[in-house]
């Protein structure tokens, strides 16, 4: 019988050091980082914050994983993301981090449910069981109902619910988001990431959150700032001034239990990954 609760803590920040980024070579060479480090904490919420071309995406990508840099160590859990080999790196993506992109990427052909189940469909875990755990996270973020519609018969703000359900059924350590509203209007935006925040805060994993906008960097804890490739500075946010999320659907305790998805450790690697394809 399946075990199933929240993923158990390991205590393990996610640590990056020294991280450099080039790309091309001699006058040609572009620094999209130089020499960037920085520690996020387990259940941590961080926004990382710049204009265009700051190295905030690249950031994010080199701590999930998705491009290595070109020097520097990325720890998590005590291995080093830069000396993994790309099937090893692949499987941790699965496993321990949850994915949040602008533009959602769900399939168009899976229904809403498929799509968030995705992730645990990859690992090995049985359909039923896996749509099971997706269908619970859907309800709790508000898209009862709507399992069995495709992408094109959801509006934008109810696709990228489906994103974060995705993100999440696999009860990662850490749920990456770049630009998660990007496609957004305002209101619709602030919808999304309420819920995106409250259902990270409640499964326990930390939340890196890439943006431009300051009003998006509001509701984390902490915000560090970039400008050419390197930190240029970094706060803390007072907790009267995260925004709250009064819509919200949080699950209790025994929800939460009955919501995690098994860890599926050891899972070997599948033909898909969501992840692929995503750097820019």
């Amino acid at each position: 019988m399946t075990n199933f609760g929240p993923a158990p803590s390991t205590g393990s920040p996610l640590v990056a050091s020294g991280l450099t980024k080039v790309y091309g070579t001699n006058h040609t060479a572009t620094h999209a980082l130089a020499g960037v480090s920085l520690t996020v904490s387990p259940g941590e919420s961080v926004a990382i914050m710049g204009p265009s071309g700051s190295g905030k995406t690249t950031l994010l990508h080199c701590l999930a994983g998705i491009i290595k840099p070109t020097s520097g160590t990325v720890s998590w859990r005590g291995e080093d993301l830069t000396t993994l080999s790309e099937g090893r790196r692949t499987a941790l993506r699965r496993q321990d981090f949850g994915f949040v992109f602008q533009s959602g990427q769900l399939l168009p052909e899976l229904p809403a449910v498929e799509n968030a189940a995705l992730p645990l469909m990859l690992a090995g875990t049985p359909r039923a069981e896996a749509t099971q755990v997706a269908a619970a996270w859907l309800a709790h973020l508000g898209l009862a109902g709507m399992e069995q519609r495709r992408p094109g018969e959801l509006s934008g703000g109810q696709a990228q619910r489906v994103a974060i359900a995705r993100a999440l059924v696999g009860s990662p350590g850490v749920v990456f988001a770049d630009e998660p509203t990007g496609a957004l209007d305002q209101g619709t935006g602030a919808e999304v990431l309420s819920v995106l925040t409250a259902a990270v805060q409640a499964s326990g994993a930390a939340l890196v959150i890439v943006t431009h906008d300051a009003g998006v960097a509001r509701y984390c804890s902490r915000t560090v700032t970039m400008r050419d490739g390197r930190i240029s500075g970094e706060f803390h946010a007072a907790p009267a001034q995260q925004q709250a999320s009064p819509q919200a659907q949080v699950p209790d305790g025994a929800t939460r239990a009955a919501m995690a998805a098994h860890p599926a450790n050891g899972a070997p690697a599948a033909q898909h990954d969501p992840t692929q394809g995503a750097a820019r």
